[in-house]
């Protein structure tokens, strides 16, 4: 447990942000695993048109900081990239 207020400031404040980061997380593997659904069901045009909900999670996590830009650029063109083969 922290000591100085200021470690304990920060420990509230990082209970703070843990919960937004990890909401907006779990959107976007949500969105990310209802794309893999679809894509395994071959239903491409519904596919296609949740890619822009897709890269718009994807690119709220790379802004919040809870995946590096590299990771979110990665994970669009190998998630879309799966499109294009069905």
């Amino acid at each position: 447990m922290p000591i100085t207020s200021s470690a304990k400031k920060a420990l509230r404040s990082s209970k703070r942000k843990k919960v937004f980061n990890s909401r907006r997380k779990n959107e976007m593997n949500s969105v990310v695993k209802e794309y893999k659904k679809l894509v395994l069901a071959k239903k491409s045009d519904e596919a296609r048109k949740l890619i822009p909900k897709l890269q718009q999670a994807i690119d709220k996590a790379k802004k919040r900081g809870i995946i590096k830009g590299n990771t979110a650029s990665r994970k669009k063109a190998r998630l879309i990239k799966i499109t294009v083969k069905i």
